[in-house]
């Protein structure tokens, strides 16, 4: 299957009831085993990565790894730059080859953040490239905070207007959920959820997937939600089986004795997100 469009896989993934599990990565590794996981499921998937990776590898190489992967694929696979806070690195994105590039303003003040979303969409649909945005306050785990004050959540109305202003694509919302380990047990907002999905007509992006529960999880793919990040698990789930393998030998060893059970782990998550057992 060819390279696909981000919009295009999560308007599907909404219109049929399943969610997106949108992989973050930083090597050829990484890309490779979530490509991998998502044929064997036969299911669509997001390979994204973070700009703040670019100290260990360029974006320009992680995005021509990424792009050349995706489309020998046999499941539609979106290439994405997740998490670009400014205008330049969202565009370093458009130039570097991404197909989708995500900006996020959501620190800024409302006003900062619809200015600065729209100018990155103007750039965008010069290269008929897709932008997810950020409303709402998605902090860390690590604040108690973040994860419990509603007044940071994501307000509906607010949304209407954020999305009729910038054009944006598919939009990442707060809703409970935070970046990074959990310092207790998230419990999302599914009221919010539910509001949120009626008042926009575009697909919702949940950031900080990792360690959310299980049951947590299912209820907002049937909410509607579309695009899961993960990251925490993801290279969690990574180091503790090269942990496993460190008798098994050189690097190239150790990377055979990794492989199985990381693109396991990553199939559970995308049939976890595949509540109603859709297949492509």
């Amino acid at each position: 299957m060819p390279l696909a469009k981000l919009k295009t896989i999560l308007t599907h993934a909404t219109e049929n009831g399943y969610g997106v599990l949108a992989a973050n990565t930083f090597n050829y590794e990484t890309v490779k085993w979530a490509i991998q996981a998502a044929e064997r499921e036969k299911m669509p998937i997001i390979v994204q990565f973070y700009p703040g990776f670019n100290g260990f590898i360029p974006q320009a190489i992680i995005s021509e790894i990424a792009i050349t992967l995706a489309e020998e694929a046999t499941v539609s696979v979106a290439v994405h730059l997740d998490h670009s806070t400014s205008y330049d690195v969202a565009v370093s994105g458009i130039r570097d080859g991404f197909p989708s590039v995500m900006v996020d303003g959501s620190s800024l003040p409302y006003e900062e953040n619809v200015a600065l979303t729209a100018a990155v969409k103007r750039a965008a649909l010069v290269f008929d490239v897709d932008v997810e945005a950020e409303l709402g306050r998605v902090g860390s785990g690590a604040s108690l905070d973040d994860i419990t004050n509603s007044d940071l959540y994501t307000d509906p109305a607010q949304a209407q207007d954020f999305v009729a202003k910038t054009n944006c694509d598919a939009l990442a919302i707060a809703v409970g959920n935070a970046h990074g380990p959990y310092v207790q047990t998230p419990a999302l907002d599914f009221d919010r959820i539910k509001a949120l999905r009626k008042a926009l007509d575009l697909p919702l992006v949940l950031h900080g997937s990792s360690d959310i529960p299980d049951d947590q999880m299912q209820e907002t793919v049937r909410l509607g939600i579309s695009k899961y990040n993960l990251a925490t698990e993801y290279f969690r789930a990574y180091r503790n089986e090269l942990e496993k393998a460190m008798t098994k030998g050189d690097a190239y060893g150790l990377a055979n004795a990794v492989e199985e059970p990381v693109i396991e782990f990553l199939r559970s998550k995308i049939r976890l997100l595949n509540p109603n057992k859709f297949s492509l």
